[in-house]
């Protein structure tokens, strides 16, 4: 029974955040542990609600009245068995989702406070991690095998549901690490590598095999995996980034997509020895300089930088540009600055409203600017970025269009050493694998999948944002869970694994 009255003694509260002036000189992540008190308080908050609407907010099905209750009464072991029910991966999610099961809580009608569910999930999953993440023990072999193409959370849920299914599992990825973007497309400050390491060892255990540096297609062809496994898995993700190529400017040197960015400065704190807990910026770290493949500087030190872009992966390299010592940073937004609390007409409770979203990163500096666009990537005269022209704009839309008009006399320059593309993604990128398999992108750039997740190719399935299109994280793993669950029942595996959502599932939205 939990208690009725919490909701009512306790107010939202989060952990503090590390000071600013503090971690801008690391790499570790921006929230401290929160104290058991704290999360004891915070899971008290949890009405257990009748009609819970924060399971429809999260397509994992987590169990989250379930383990507030176990948390507020000190039952922590139970807590950890109940997330890990649903979730492989809560130390993932509890770190970088947005958290649509806290827009969806009964406690955030009406502008109320919801319960801080991303909190008490991510205390939950490293109180786990603090006593080691025990595998599970490996059953009996099915005599089936299974390929699994990128190492995303979507490619490892599956992998693990799938191993622990008693298939032999191997992940290929062509990285020269395990993880996808959790590996180096996510900053440290938001996610410690630490924590992949650990889940990995606990795969790995169970019976997973990584293959890195194998880039399928090219490296291995799709006849030889197919060769040698009896089911494939397509998860390679959505990483073709949406570009601007009619923009003025756009060859000129210092204009880059945000992945590069991110990829490179994930690559040089990692090789400096700086992703690890007490890693600092400074020393070792500094002399890490970002670089891309062709040793290109991708670096903001000493920079004018300009982020065009209002999303996650804009905030994640503000975060960085503040960490490698930017001069300056604007973020620049198409859109007009939303409000500041859900808009009941717009986005009635409990979908997931469009409000002003400020990350930490967006504490540490730099300035956002609204409602403008770019006319125009300035040269200095030897084909480098000196600045960007912008102008005031109006969006609007006209039969399901968006119509951007430019408000006269409203252009203006900022300086700018190093511009980031941070306008979206196009789907999956078009690569070897995709012809070698016959499977092709549909008008999102996405694969399709059939009912049953395979794609048009009979025992070739596919999930994550290769399917999906670039979401978010619980998608991904609720994608993952669900595509292991139809290969086992392909491969003729005895009885069922659990299956969140299907091939058309959508997010909880307005109708």
């Amino acid at each position: 029974m939990p208690d009725p009255n919490g909701f009512l003694r306790y107010d939202r509260r989060l952990p503090a955040r590390r000071p600013v002036s503090v971690r801008i000189s690391d790499w570790r992540e921006v929230y401290p542990p929160a104290g058991e008190e704290l999360v004891r308080e915070q899971a008290t908050r949890c009405m257990d609600c009748g009609i819970p609407f924060c399971h429809d907010g999260c397509p994992l099905g987590n169990r989250i009245p379930d383990w507030n209750d176990l948390v507020r009464t000190g039952s922590w072991d139970a807590a950890v068995e109940s997330l890990h029910a649903t979730n492989n991966f809560p130390e993932f999610t509890g770190r970088l989702c947005p958290a649509p099961c806290e827009a969806a809580c009964v406690l955030g009608i009406a502008g109320g406070q919801p319960v801080t569910i991303k909190q008490v999930e991510v205390e939950i999953a490293d109180a786990a991690a603090a006593r080691g993440l025990t595998p599970l023990p490996v059953p009996p072999p099915s005599g089936r095998s299974v390929a699994v193409v990128g190492s995303g959370p979507a490619g490892l849920a599956a992998a693990q549901q799938l191993a622990r299914a008693g298939h032999a599992v191997t992940v290929y990825e062509r990285d020269d690490a395990i993880g996808g973007l959790l590996r180096y497309g996510i900053p440290d400050f938001k996610l410690e590598k630490r924590h992949i390491d650990a889940r990995l060892a606990q795969l790995s255990a169970e019976g997973v095999r990584f293959r890195t540096g194998v880039n399928v297609g090219v490296d291995v062809t799709a006849e030889q995996l197919r060769a040698e496994h009896d089911a494939v898995l397509l998860a390679c993700g959505a990483l073709q980034g949406r570009d601007t190529p009619e923009t003025p400017g756009r060859a000129l040197r210092g204009v880059h997509q945000a992945m590069a960015h991110l990829v490179a400065a994930n690559r040089a704190v990692a090789a400096a020895g700086t992703d690890k807990p007490d890693g600092a910026v400074t020393g070792e770290g500094r002399a890490a300089r970002a670089v891309l493949p062709d040793g290109t500087p991708i670096d903001a030190a000493g920079k004018h930088v300009v982020i065009i872009g209002g999303g996650d992966t804009a905030a994640d390299c503000l975060g960085v540009a503040h960490r490698q010592g930017a001069a300056g940073v604007h973020q620049l937004d198409l859109y007009p600055q939303p409000p500041g609390e859900r808009d009941e007409a717009r986005d009635p409770w409990p979908t997931w409203p469009w409000v002003l979203r400020s990350y930490p990163a967006h504490e540490e500096g730099g300035d956002r600017v609204f409602a403008v666009a770019v006319q125009e990537f300035v040269d200095d005269g030897t084909g480098q970025v000196r600045a960007v022209r912008i102008a005031e704009v109006t969006v609007e839309k006209h039969d399901g269009r968006r119509v951007v008009t430019v408000v006269p006399g409203s252009e203006r320059e900022l300086p700018a050493d190093l511009v980031l593309l941070a306008i979206g993604f196009e789907g999956t990128e078009q690569q070897p694998l995709l012809a070698q398999f016959g499977v092709t992108r549909n008008s999102r750039g996405a694969i399709d999948a059939r009912d049953d997740w395979q794609t048009d190719v009979d025992g070739v399935f596919v999930a994550g944002d290769m399917h999906r299109g670039a979401s978010l994280i619980v998608w991904a793993i609720a994608e993952g869970r669900a595509v292991a669950a139809a290969i086992h029942g392909f491969l003729g595996g005895a009885g069922a694994l659990p299956a969140p959502v299907g091939p058309a599932a959508q997010a909880l939205a307005a109708r």
